[in-house]
């Protein structure tokens, strides 16, 4: 029964992912004019394949709040544009030097490092772009548009992913407290999940409140996420996860696992998962997907 269920599961996921390539594709630019590489390099980063995660938990969580209409595409192409050049950057060679993401070449050992740089940087601003086409799709809606804009900038910057990052290459080489490494995670990987759910209710005109609530529900998500990251950096293999293991080892990076061990990471990630599903649904409304959603990151395998 639990097998039928996983994989019932698993075809409705791949059914949404599909959904929002779609959209993706919808938004990308057309690859033409003397610039037209950059294009090419931005496609070939954002239509690599992945979870499609953060669009994804966006949007249920817009449908949840009784949200309808297409006013949260945009969005949704837009976080995952922004992911998706933190990617890019991350695996510059001034970064974690990595030549493989999502079982296929990086985007600047395929386009060169400049090319890299400017792909990343243009993704940036490209989500942007994107996201601002939500005004004229629905302008009677601009207030809820220019919280969601906020947002967006917002968990994506100095205050969220970027200052996590920030930290994380600080410090990359020795050893960080668990408070600092919580503090990265927070930042570095929950923020833009954050900026997905808090952009799905903002957008479909939930309270305060329930906002709040799925920003904290996030945090947990985001957490969880990022230490099984951990977790299978250690017991995956990079057939299975498609980009090397071993890395934060090879980095010389502090990690969930090499903060706790193995057992109490999992179990961490277990209990993390659990709080999530249990805010979930505090809120009284039908997000039945969503807790499959939470429930699988628990186990996932890549």
């Amino acid at each position: 029964m639990r097998m039928e269920r996983l994989m019932n599961f698993k075809e409705e996921y791949q059914k949404r992912t599909t959904e929002i390539e779609a959209i993706l594709e919808t938004y990308l630019p057309r690859k033409e004019g003397y610039q037209k590489l950059i294009m090419e390099a931005m496609e070939y980063s954002l239509m690599a394949g992945g979870k499609r995660l953060r669009p994804m938990l966006m949007r249920e969580t817009f449908r949840m709040f009784d949200g309808t209409g297409k006013i949260i595409e945009p969005f949704m192409a837009a976080i995952e544009m922004i992911h998706t050049y933190s990617l890019v950057h991350d695996d510059l060679p001034a970064m974690d030097n990595d030549e493989y993401r999502r079982g296929r070449k990086t985007t600047h050992v395929v386009y060169g490092e400049d090319m890299g740089i400017l792909a990343g940087d243009a993704l940036l601003n490209y989500a942007f772009e994107t996201a601002c086409t939500a005004f004229e799709l629905a302008p009677e809606d601009s207030r809820r548009i220019g919280r969601a804009m906020t947002i967006l900038a917002a968990k994506a910057g100095i205050y969220g992913m970027i200052g996590g990052q920030v930290v994380d290459v600080k410090e990359s080489g020795h050893a960080v407290s668990g408070e600092m490494l919580e503090f990265i995670y927070r930042l570095k990987t929950s923020a833009l999940i954050e900026s997905s759910v808090m952009i799905g209710a903002v957008l479909a005109g939930a309270s305060e409140a329930e906002i709040q609530t799925m920003e904290g529900i996030a945090r947990q998500v985001g957490l969880a996420f990022q230490i099984q990251d951990d977790i299978l950096d250690v017991t995956s293999s990079t057939e299975v996860l498609g980009k090397p293991v071993h890395s934060d080892e090879k980095n010389e990076k502090t990690t969930y696992v090499t903060w706790k061990g193995l057992d109490e990471a999992r179990s961490d990630v277990a209990r993390m998962t659990a709080e999530a599903v249990r805010g979930l649904e505090s809120l009284g409304r039908e997000c039945s997907f969503m807790k499959e959603i939470l429930n699988w990151l628990v186990s996932r395998e890549k």
